[in-house]
């Protein structure tokens, strides 16, 4: 045989590799009647948890090389089995050869799934596979952020203890304690306070943590507890809104007495 006939033996390589990539998501996702877990589910499965009340912005996702269609198979197929909480399937495409970085057309990975549908076991597994924390989708969701808003708190103290960045912006450029303080998630405000999140950070709305509570709050005991929180870590009680309006104002105009008299201890006018 000719040289010129002989391909390459990285070509070849090459090949047979994409070929057991292939078979391996074959093999390991067949299901009833052949078919793949992707195929059957179709995407993301399974009920969504509870969205923040505004839709957020922004992505850092940057497509990966193209691994060939046989991993992009494993990787497709990992994202699909956290969203719907297979742990076992998890392991197993994981050790197969699957990403943990990998992201679908909405730059969610599987990290990024399993928080969005609240599926806890797997989300460790993801974790201390390398995934990413602070990874953000095409709508400014990160793992660390998402599960600060949806008062999922055994997430936040695994971001925590993995790097979660504690300047990360949601699509208002507010932090994990503004989404927190918006949607009355208290201990997650306690915990992010004590982790070092600045408690003045100003949003695009013009709004601080402390304004998010009172303005976007009902009022009730769990918004009372934020705000006390707040300000015992020093949130300044007189930043105002971008109209001048200042908390202790907003309070008033709002009827929340108990707020009021917060504020007011703490210098509020």
């Amino acid at each position: 045989m000719t040289r010129s006939q002989t391909r390459p033996r990285r070509q070849a390589l090459a090949e047979i590799l994409g070929l057991m990539g292939l078979l391996v998501a074959g093999g390991l996702l067949a299901g009833q009647g052949g078919q793949t877990l992707a195929r059957s589910v179709g995407g993301l499965g399974g009920a969504s948890a509870p969205m923040p009340s505004r839709p957020w912005h922004g992505s850092n996702h940057t497509p990966l090389p193209s691994r060939g269609d046989g991993m992009a198979a494993l990787d497709h197929n990992l994202i699909t089995a956290a969203s719907i909480g297979d742990l076992d399937l998890v392991n197993r495409l994981l050790k197969a050869g699957a990403s943990a970085q990998a992201t679908d057309e909405r730059g969610r990975t599987a990290l990024l799934a399993a928080v969005y549908n609240r599926r806890g076991d797997v989300m460790l597994v993801l974790i201390q596979a390398g995934a990413d924390v602070n990874r953000k989708d095409d709508e400014g969701n990160s793992p660390f952020l998402l599960a600060a808003a949806t008062n999922q708190i055994d997430v936040v103290r695994l971001a925590l203890s993995h790097g979660a960045d504690l300047n990360s912006t949601d699509r208002y450029d507010g932090t994990a304690l503004i989404a927190a303080s918006q949607h009355g998630n208290v201990e997650i405000v306690k915990l992010l306070i004590s982790a070092g999140v600045p408690v003045d950070r100003v949003n695009q709305l013009g709004w601080t943590a402390l304004l998010e509570a009172i303005i976007l709050g009902d009022g009730s005991s769990r918004y009372e507890d934020i705000v006390q929180a707040l300000l015992d870590a020093g949130a300044d009680a007189n930043l105002a809104d971008r109209e001048g309006v200042t908390p202790s104002r907003h309070a008033r105009e709002r009827g929340y007495k108990t707020m009021v008299r917060m504020l007011m201890r703490a210098r509020g006018h």
